[in-house]
C-alpha cells in the first residue's frame, strides 16, 4: 500500500486533497465542479468525507512553490495539479505525497514521469497531448485563411510545454509555408508588447500556445485579434467563447472529471507509481461565426460540419 495513503487513512475517515492551479479560480471552476462531480459518483462528497484545500497562482508561475508548501502544510494525502507549470512545483516540492495530473501536455518530454505505461514515483493521472495539437491548429487556420503566409505565436518561454508547443506550431509552419514571428509572453506586463510586436510585424494571424499567463488574458487577446482584424487559435473553448476565431484541443472538464478516478484509486491505497498515464478521449473543435464574419472570413463547409460547437 501507499506509504502515505496508509497514513491518510488513520486520520478518522475524512481525506484532504490539495488541488494547485496555476489559473484563477475563476478560470478553473468548471473543472473543479467536474472534479467534484466525478469524486461524488465515486463516493467522496467534499464536506462529508472529504476536505478540498484550493491555492490558485492567478497566471504567476512564480507563487506555485510557495503554494504548494502551504498545501503539504495541510497535511494533504494527494495532490491534483492541472497543467505542466503547477506539476513540476508539485514534484520538486514532494516525493511522498501521490500527485494526480489532471490535464499536462506532454509528461514525458517535459520531465514529469519517465513513462505513460509506468510512470513511477508519486505522480500519476492525465496527458492532454497539447504538443501533438498544436501543428493541427495552425493547419485548421490555414484552412480557414488559404492565403495566410505569416503568422505571430505567443509563447511563455519559461513554461516548458509552451515552449514545446511553439517548436511544433514552428515546424508545421515550416511544412506549410508559413513564416513565425515567436513573441515572448512571462507575465502580463509583457502582453501588451508582443501584440504590439504581432502588429509591426504585419503577420496574417496569431497562434497562442499553451501558457497560464495566455489563458488568464484570453478576453483581453480576442478582442485585440478582432480589433486588429487577425484571425486567431488556441487550445481551448474559452477562447472563441471570449470572441477567438477557433479553438482545437481536449475537453479539459472531462479530464477532470477523469482524474477523479485516479484520486478515489490512490485513496483506497493504490501506488501512483504503477497507475498508468492515460491520454485523452474528447476533443473539441469549437468555431466563432460571430467573429469570423466581423473578421470578413468564410468558414469552409466541411468545418461547420464537424465542429463541436458554432457560436453565432
Amino acid at each position: 500500500m501507499w506509504a502515505h495513503g496508509a497514513r491518510g487513512q488513520q486520520a478518522a475517515g475524512v481525506r484532504r486533497i490539495g488541488v494547485l492551479s496555476p489559473f484563477s479560480p475563476a478560470a478553473a471552476a468548471l473543472w473543479n465542479k467536474a472534479l467534484l462531480r466525478g469524486l461524488r459518483d465515486l463516493g467522496w462528497v467534499d464536506g462529508k468525507n472529504l476536505v478540498v484545500e484550493y491555492r490558485y497562482a492567478e497566471g504567476d508561475g512564480n507563487r506555485l512553490p510557495a503554494l504548494v508548501t502551504e498545501l503539504i502544510e495541510q497535511k494533504v494525502d494527494i495532490l491534483l495539479t492541472t497543467v505542466t507549470a503547477d506539476t513540476l512545483a508539485a514534484s520538486n516540492a514532494t516525493t511522498e505525497i501521490p500527485i494526480v495530473m489532471a490535464a499536462v501536455g506532454d509528461p514525458v518530454a517535459t520531465g514529469v514521469v519517465s513513462s505513460l505505461a509506468r510512470p513511477g514515483g508519486n505522480i500519476t493521472g492525465l496527458s492532454q497531448m497539447t504538443p501533438d495539437l498544436s501543428g493541427k491548429r495552425l493547419e485548421l487556420l490555414k484552412e480557414i485563411v488559404p492565403k495566410i503566409s505569416a503568422v505571430a505565436t505567443l509563447f511563455n518561454p519559461d513554461d516548458q510545454l509552451s515552449v514545446l508547443d511553439a517548436r511544433e506550431a514552428r515546424l508545421s509552419a515550416q511544412r506549410l509555408g508559413i513564416e513565425v514571428h515567436a513573441l515572448e509572453v512571462r507575465t502580463v506586463a509583457d502582453l501588451a508588447k508582443a501584440l504590439g510586436d504581432a502588429v509591426t510585424a504585419r503577420v496574417g494571424g496569431l497562434v497562442i500556445m499553451p501558457a497560464p499567463v495566455l489563458f488568464e488574458n484570453v478576453k483581453r487577446i480576442a478582442d485585440f485579434a478582432i480589433q486588429n482584424r487577425l484571425p486567431s487559435t488556441f487550445h481551448l473553448r474559452e477562447f472563441p467563447t471570449a470572441g477567438g476565431l477557433v479553438s482545437y484541443g481536449v475537453d479539459r472538464s472531462d479530464l477532470f472529471r477523469r482524474a477523479a478516478t485516479y484520486v478515489d484509486k490512490i485513496l483506497k491505497g493504490a501506488s501512483p507509481a504503477t497507475l498508468p498515464i492515460e491520454q485523452p478521449t474528447k476533443f473539441e473543435l469549437v468555431i466563432n461565426l460571430k467573429t469570423a464574419m466581423a473578421l470578413g472570413l468564410t468558414i469552409p463547409a466541411n468545418l461547420l460540419g464537424i465542429a463541436d460547437e458554432v457560436i453565432e
